[in-house]
């Protein structure tokens, strides 16, 4: 065999062992994203049906939301399966790919959540997960589970942002935002409320505004962040519209939302845009 037939031949080989190892690196990684998974799936204790009399001693707005929300009778349980469609952009308002996006997620705010989405089409398939689960947070994303484009994981400034996340997202688990579960409501006009969560002793807070029967219009707040052009980790804002709600298994949550950074700035890119096709409360 001569010299150049052999040093394909070892080219070849060492193409297929990076591939192998490179895709044993990703089903590590999904394992781990499903163990967190499972961890949020075990089913909880219900706190008893609602009754809109348990939030007399909250700021109106913030009864009108969760009156809104949550139908009365409707078991209240902290934790929300969710299946979801819609676009991913990749990059920033100057320069981006938009990809479609196909995912599941489980989300208990605030402790956290799993976010497994398969994205792209074609040539171009990324799989992956994004989670926030104790005091620990990830993003891992991988094309084709053979090349990494993103493999991160932190307890600090990732596990920060990613609990901001979590507390956002908490308009599509409504019970988790009672007070019982640690959440603190104030009212910022007549149409307008914040609700503040304590995450390793940070406070992170979450604000919305309000239609006159309660429905959810905008979502916003200060996201610790470094989804800017230096690249740093720094408080700001972040968030979107909700553009229709619906209801699932006795809780009328956001059906379609854009969302973004430097939300109410000239900035503002809302690179995620998603609709809500099933949710299960657990």
């Amino acid at each position: 065999m001569s010299i150049l037939k052999l040093m394909l031949l070892a080219l070849g080989l060492l193409v297929v062992l990076t591939a192998v190892v490179a895709h044993a690196f990703f089903r590590i990684d999904m394992r781990e994203a499903h163990r967190a998974w499972a961890d949020f799936v075990a089913p909880e204790k219900a706190a008893g049906p609602f009754d809109p009399e348990m939030l007399v001693n909250l700021p109106e707005p913030a009864r009108r939301y969760l009156t809104y929300s949550i139908l009365r009778g409707t078991p209240l349980k902290m934790s929300v399966q969710l299946h979801m469609k819609g676009t991913f952009a990749l990059g920033d308002r100057k320069s981006h790919r938009v990809m479609t996006m196909e995912a599941r997620q489980m989300l208990s705010p605030p402790r956290g959540f799993v976010w497994i989405p398969e994205m792209g089409s074609g040539m171009v398939r990324i799989w992956g997960s994004d989670g926030y689960a104790g005091d620990k947070a990830w993003t891992r994303f991988w094309v084709w589970g053979l090349i990494p484009v993103a493999r991160l994981s932190s307890t600090g400034d990732l596990a920060l942002s990613a609990a901001g996340r979590s507390i956002m997202e908490a308009i599509w688990a409504p019970a988790s935002l009672l007070p019982q579960n640690g959440a603190r409501w104030a009212a910022v006009g007549d149409d307008a409320a914040r609700v503040t969560f304590e995450v390793e002793g940070e406070p992170l807070t979450l604000s919305l505004t309000l239609s006159e029967e309660g429905r959810p219009l905008t979502v916003s707040m200060m996201r610790w962040s470094n989804a800017n052009p230096e690249g740093i980790f720094r408080w700001q804002s972040f968030g979107g519209t909700i553009e229709e709600t619906g209801e699932f298994g006795g809780y009328v949550i956001p059906t379609r939302v854009e969302v973004g950074n430097h939300y109410g700035t000239g900035d503002y890119f809302p690179f995620f845009r998603v609709r809500i096709v099933d949710a299960r409360y657990r």
